[in-house]
């Protein structure tokens, strides 16, 4: 079967004469690294898998590796190497190479030296080499980079003679699909199963939802196909998302279905098709079902969004990232840099050896900030990460984020001193409450868009959302931090200033702007989302604030219009309540309520529940009905109305819990 498997490939092949030229010429001369790269579905793993052919038809020892299947780090890729490294007649092809671009510089300049000088290597990725390849003028003549596009149209045309398609289809189909391989035959693969199809084949969404049932042959059931819809809508799927999306499914054979498919590929963090077919699959269920779609991206956005909660922190940013991805085509800002950048920089927790080395980044990027970083490594190690090329191990970049519980911490810097300082101003913490600044350090080249920028962005994030009882976060920038990029946060006005260095502080209340509120508006899912773009602050009230708004809502309990207009209508006590008001009232209700259900509160409930629930027209008439004294009831109201302000002031504060 295998034989066969090889015949009808070897049959499909059509054209890239070039660069099988260029392959046969390499495998003679030895010494030499192919490059191959080009957009995906392009042809770029037929094209490999037809220079191991011809290197086994050369009696050359052939290692074919895929990238998504590798663990980008030196040690495991030596490991998969194995005894290659002395074989003089070794053929080494990596497939995907983008999975493991951040290995190109150490198979630049360490792995690649050592090979026998008869051995060839090829690696195929979608993105060209590094420029570092032909600025080194040891590789100038060693180094041969194929970029592959379509085939050219004579080739396409033979493409299509491979696949049966004869007649008044071709036209139509080379039409739909150009020069592009994967497009060619999966188009192919529907159009010769149409007998209705002619000249006037087209793709329509029609079509294109005809194509991909004929792909995947007959989809056995509404949940098979859903489970294909989140395969493309997310990241990297695994049987966690679809248990969470699908929650009434068999998830475990859900993802053991999807697996097998033939479009639909495997790495170390999941599964996910062609990047062909996953656009299909989106524009088809956008077209065909907009508010199935909006669902589907909803739920998977609330599973993303408790992941990154609740991940360990060394998933944190691959919990961000994919919750990114899920907006890849909504603002290109947002777009993950992890397809040029994945496993080319590593994100590490600070350890007292790398005190140094941070300490000559901080210098780097400013001289004034070198005492700041001593003195928080010293206290707060546990709040630095450190981003290292994976390549040569230096240091790229750095962040902190610094929590601060008392003023007295805040003065250490001039930048937590400041961002104190805005807080009292603007909205002071209330007990128990917390502010954070979130400090960065980068390279030159780092700045602006770049792993490392993207990789610090998605920490901070995950520091936002993961963060509790969290008044305020400042984050610290400067014009060209990489940061830059405001995430929906706003500059107070009291800059900071660190030696020559100014820091604007952008500065965000969680109190008055909850997380799922913010992330809502960060990322935006059409008219589904915009009410929680309306949705007003919620008003962030001190203790006494908070207990005159009480006094004044129990006064005014059967007011409708007096409820209203009270500030405990906006506080966290109420947030995401449909009739704010009835909740209001119920909520003061049930607390009197509650004070009945305390043997030792009985005098405190029976003074608030004739005065406020029975309505006495006076506390004069309250006193009476109670047969207490005027001071006596007055002392029962007052211990009562404390007890309501106490309890509901700890709701405020903690939550419901």
């Amino acid at each position: 079967m295998g034989g066969r498997l090889q015949a009808a490939r070897q049959r499909a092949f059509v054209g890239r004469e070039e660069e099988l030229a260029a392959f046969e010429e390499a495998l003679h001369s030895g010494g030499r690294v192919l490059f191959v790269h080009g957009p995906g579905g392009v042809g770029k793993s037929a094209l490999l898998k037809r220079f191991a052919q011809r290197a086994v038809e050369a009696d050359r020892n052939v290692l074919m590796l895929d990238g998504r299947m590798l663990d980008p780090s030196p040690a495991a890729f030596a490991a998969e190497i194995g005894t290659l490294l002395a074989d003089e007649r070794a053929v080494l092809l990596i497939d995907t190479f983008d999975r493991i671009h951040g290995l190109e510089g150490w198979l630049r300049d360490r792995f690649l030296p050592t090979l026998p000088v008869g051995a060839l290597v090829v690696l195929a990725g979608r993105v060209p080499p590094d420029m570092m390849w032909q600025a080194d003028p040891g590789w100038a003549d060693m180094l041969q980079v194929m970029a592959l596009g379509d085939l050219r149209p004579a080739d396409a045309a033979a493409l299509l003679d491979s696949r049966g398609v004869v007649g008044d289809l071709r036209d139509p189909l080379l039409a739909f699909a150009g020069g592009h391989p994967l497009a060619l035959s999966l188009g192919a693969a529907v159009a010769i199963k149409d007998s209705a199809a002619s000249s006037r084949w087209a793709p329509t969404h029609d079509v294109v939802a005809t194509l991909l049932d004929q792909l995947v042959g007959e989809v056995p059931s509404p949940a098979h196909r859903h489970a294909l819809e989140v395969c493309a809508h997310t990241y990297m799927t695994t049987e966690d998302v679809l248990r969470a999306v699908l929650p009434e499914q068999d998830a475990a054979a859900l993802f053991s279905w999807l697996r097998r498919l033939p479009f639909v590929e495997s790495s170390l963090l999941g599964l996910y098709p062609h990047d062909v077919v996953r656009e299909i699959l989106e524009a088809d269920l956008r077209w065909r079902d907009p508010q199935g779609y909006a669902d589907m991206h909803r739920r998977i956005k609330a599973h993303l969004t408790q992941q990154i909660r609740a991940a360990d922190d060394a998933d944190v940013l691959g919990a961000v990232g994919s919750l990114f991805y899920l907006h890849r085509d909504e603002d290109r800002a947002l777009e993950p840099q992890v397809w040029r950048g994945e496993g080319e920089v590593c994100e590490e927790v600070f350890r007292p050896e790398d005190t140094e080395d941070l300490l000559r980044l901080a210098a780097v990027w400013d001289a004034g900030t070198v005492a700041a970083v001593a003195h928080w490594t010293a206290r707060q190690p546990q709040a630095f990460r450190l981003y290292r090329r994976t390549a040569t191990g230096e240091l790229a970049g750095a962040c902190a984020w610094l929590r601060l519980d008392a003023e007295s911490e805040a003065r250490a810097d001039p930048v937590t001193a400041t961002a104190w300082a805005n807080a009292r101003a603007t909205a002071p913490l209330r007990p128990g409450e917390h502010l954070a600044v979130h400090r960065s350090w980068v390279r030159r080249r780092e700045r602006g868009t770049s792993p490392v920028a993207s990789m610090m962005r998605w920490r901070a994030v995950g520091w936002f959302l993961r963060s509790e009882r969290m008044a305020w976060s400042f984050l610290a920038v400067r014009g060209d931090d990489p940061l830059s990029e405001r995430l929906n946060m706003h500059d107070l006005g009291e800059h900071a200033w660190e030696g020559d260095v100014e820091y604007s502080l952008l500065a965000h209340d969680w109190r008055a702007v909850p997380a799922q509120v913010w992330l809502d508006r960060l990322l935006p899912t059409g008219a589904q989302e915009t009410p929680a773009r309306s949705e007003p602050e919620l008003a962030v009230l001190s203790e006494a604030e908070f207990t005159d708004a009480i006094r004044k809502a129990l006064r005014h309990l059967s007011k409708h219009g007096e409820l209203a207009a009270n500030p405990l209508i906006r506080s966290r006590l109420l947030a995401g309540r449909a009739d704010p008001v009835r909740a209001l009232r119920e909520l003061l209700e049930e607390g009197i309520r509650d004070l009945g259900r305390d043997p030792r509160a009985g005098k405190l409930h029976r003074a608030l529940d004739v005065t406020y629930l029975r309505g006495a027209p006076t506390q004069e008439a309250a006193a009476e009905r109670l047969g207490l004294s005027f001071t006596t009831y007055r002392r029962h109201l007052i211990a009562g109305i404390e007890r309501i302000c106490e309890d509901l002031w700890r709701r405020e504060l903690y939550g419901p819990n």
